[in-house]
């Protein structure tokens, strides 16, 4: 069902804006509209232009609430003034501060200390005191890498005619790392050998002790013991933030309902009237709302409430809302899904309840798999809440009624009896047409059925908007709904038997309404009285009129047809499941037990999920296609706005 809508103006003085969207409009679920936009006939109206001086303070408490182990868990604190929680939060953001400055020091410590620990590790191999090296005075060191290809030659040619040691340290894919010592008589004969051989000096700072192994140990028990320290000021912020955790989360709550309650300013107005500040605020509630609303505010002389009656002509169409049993509560997911409706539309959700749940069960008939789907559903459904879960379950009890009509329970057709047929047995022998499985016959019929009570609703809703082309002489108003009877009627007379209508009778039963859906446009006009003329020719209009004719004709045998699938699946269903006892042993008279879970599981998932999308495409295509636009746009209250900030 679509809840109806009212449009209502809210007004008071303009410091009185916080108390009023506090105190009452949090209560209602109100989908605010821009005045400004709106109001186009009101007067100075002007936005207002101030900033929210909660959203820092909030952000800081969402951050805080955020670094909790268990926030949803903490009990707020209800005794806070808004002052106090301003404190709280000003007073944790200076304390967590000081702990992230003392953290960030160490982490440039650790920085520093890495990238020392960086330039010594390819040298820990040497066996030298760094100390010592470093300050020769009669040798000469130079600290280094050279490619490796490199590295070959010095040794193959050069080695011997240079009066230098290279002492090597530790080797990479492409490089080798080491020191060569030389005397400073012969420095700059092995420099220029080196240099000739991509030699890459290494600079290594003089503060640097004992052997570079032992350095880089030292410097990495300095780096773990930075490390810890770091974790404990994490643990200090954690039970910092933990000890003050009611306050926390209550300042948290509270705030950002105050700053979600200041933000209804982006959709206010402000309106100057001899000298007194007024705000403006506008929006659709239900008519529901509307009255407890009014009924709360009768003794508050600082709110003042319009609810506007000609809402459509000046503020346009309202949102769609729907409210359905809880049983039918899954099925707008599939509604939304293709369009919510208008609100002068009809909400087809029950429609789609019954009818999909029908129809899937007639497909898929069993009444082990359809209490699996039940059971399943119904659980993911119970806990997670989820629509589909709720659509399976559903669909899961009219799989179950099906199985006991159809006589099958987890593929086996010995163990009960058909209450009705068994879908590949059963024929039924028609006139003309010889003998046909009944189910194709009865799922077709079912189909005439259903598409003749779609028409009703497209007519429904045509009265309902006020469209007199759509409801008389649309291909699915009054003309085609009686065309269409009159041609499942006269079938259902040849098939049963019985005589059907005289030609005359059949003449004026199918081609009056034909007539009429060919000039349902010069009609509409000539009973709304409008004289504007025809676009194309005459000629033009009945060539075409007669190709759109042709066109339909065609649309009610292929949408008749379409509904054999309910009878096909059906039929396939119960041969997929002879198919796994067939491999089970079944016909050998020794079931394979894991064959049998296996396939039922099997089937029940892939089958069912081709059953669910077969049943939603005849729901869109040859229901909904009929007589639902799905034109509505969302109600989207300010208050599920906030709770979409809390989530």
């Amino acid at each position: 069902m679509i809840v109806k809508m009212k449009f209502i103006n809210i007004s008071g003085p303009r410091n009185d804006i916080d108390r009023v969207t506090d105190l009452y409009l949090s209560k209602y679920e109100i989908q605010l509209e821009s005045a400004l936009s709106e109001l186009k006939t009101v007067d100075n109206l002007r936005p207002f232009v101030e900033m929210n001086p909660y959203r820092e303070s909030l952000a800081q408490a969402e951050q805080f609430a955020a670094l909790l182990e268990h926030p949803e868990e903490v009990k707020p604190d209800q005794n806070l003034t808004l002052d106090g929680m301003f404190e709280v939060i000003q007073n944790a953001a200076a304390d967590y501060q000081v702990l992230q400055d003392k953290k960030e020091k160490l982490r440039n410590k650790i920085s520093d200390l890495l990238e020392k620990q960086k330039m010594i590790a390819p040298f820990r191999p040497l066996d030298c005191n760094l100390n010592q090296v470093l300050h020769y005075k009669y040798i000469t060191y130079r600290f280094g890498r050279i490619a490796i290809e490199y590295y070959y030659k010095l040794q193959k040619y050069l080695m011997d005619d240079l009066t230098a040691i290279f002492a090597e340290g530790e080797r990479d894919e492409s490089y080798v790392y080491g020191v060569y010592f030389v005397s400073p008589g012969e420095a700059q004969k092995a420099d220029a050998v080196f240099r000739s051989l991509r030699f890459e000096r290494i600079a290594l700072p003089d503060h640097y002790e004992g052997s570079p192994s032992d350095a880089y140990k030292k410097l990495q028990r300095q780096i773990d013991k930075h490390t810890r320290e770091i974790e404990d000021l994490d643990a200090e912020a954690a039970q910092m933030l933990s000890d003050r955790a009611p306050q926390i989360i209550a300042s948290k709550n509270r705030l950002e309902e105050l700053s979600h309650n200041f933000d209804v300013r982006k959709m206010a107005a402000r309106m100057k009237d001899n000298q007194e500040d007024f705000y403006i605020l506008c929006g659709w509630m239900s008519e529901t709302d509307v009255e407890k609303f009014q009924k709360e505010i009768e003794g508050d002389d600082k709110i003042f409430v319009v609810v506007e009656d000609d809402r459509e002509t000046y503020f346009g169409a309202p949102p769609t809302k729907l409210k359905n049993p809880k049983l039918f509560k899954p099925f707008e997911m599939y509604v939304q899904m293709y369009g919510l409706p208008a609100h002068d539309e009809m909400d087809p959700t029950m429609f789609v309840g019954l009818t999909y749940s029908f129809i899937f069960g007639a497909m898929f008939g069993d009444v082990g798999q359809g209490l699996l789907l039940l059971i399943g559903g119904g659980l993911l459904y119970y806990f997670k809440r989820i629509p589909l879960a709720g659509i399976v379950a559903t669909a899961g009890v009219f799989s179950t009624i099906f199985g006991f009509l159809f006589g099958s329970i987890f593929g086996f057709e010995d163990i009960i009896d058909a209450v009705w047929l068994r879908p590949i047995e059963h024929m039924t022998t028609l006139p003309f047409i010889g003998k046909l499985n009944t189910v194709f016959v009865v799922a077709v019929a079912f189909g005439m059925g259903i598409i003749l009570l779609s028409m009703v609703l497209h007519i429904i809703n045509a009265l309902r908007s006020h469209d007199i082309e759509a409801a008389w002489f649309d291909v699915n108003g009054v003309a085609g709904l009686v065309f269409y009877g009159s041609v499942v009627a006269t079938i259902v007379l040849f098939m049963t038997g019985h005589k059907t209508p005289g030609g005359i009778v059949l003449a004026v039963m199918f081609g009056v309404p034909l007539l009429l859906i060919l000039f349902r446009e010069p009609l509409t006009k000539k009973i709304q009285k409008r004289a504007d003329k025809m676009e194309e020719s005459k000629a033009m209009f009945l060539v075409q009129g007669f190709f759109e004719l042709f066109e339909t004709l065609l649309s009610y045998f292929s949408n008749t047809l379409s509904f054999v699938r309910i009878g096909a699946f059906a039929v396939s269903h119960a041969a997929m499941m002879e198919v796994v006892l067939m491999l089970a042993g079944a016909e050998k008279g020794s079931l394979n037990w894991v064959v049998v879970i296996l396939g039922n599981l099997f089937v029940c998932g892939m089958e069912g999920l081709i059953v669910g999308i077969q049943v939603l495409r005849l729901e869109y295509y040859e229901m909904f296609s009929r007589f639902y636009k799905g034109s509505g746009r969302t109600f989207d209250p300010y208050t599920n706005t906030k709770n979409k900030k809390k989530a």
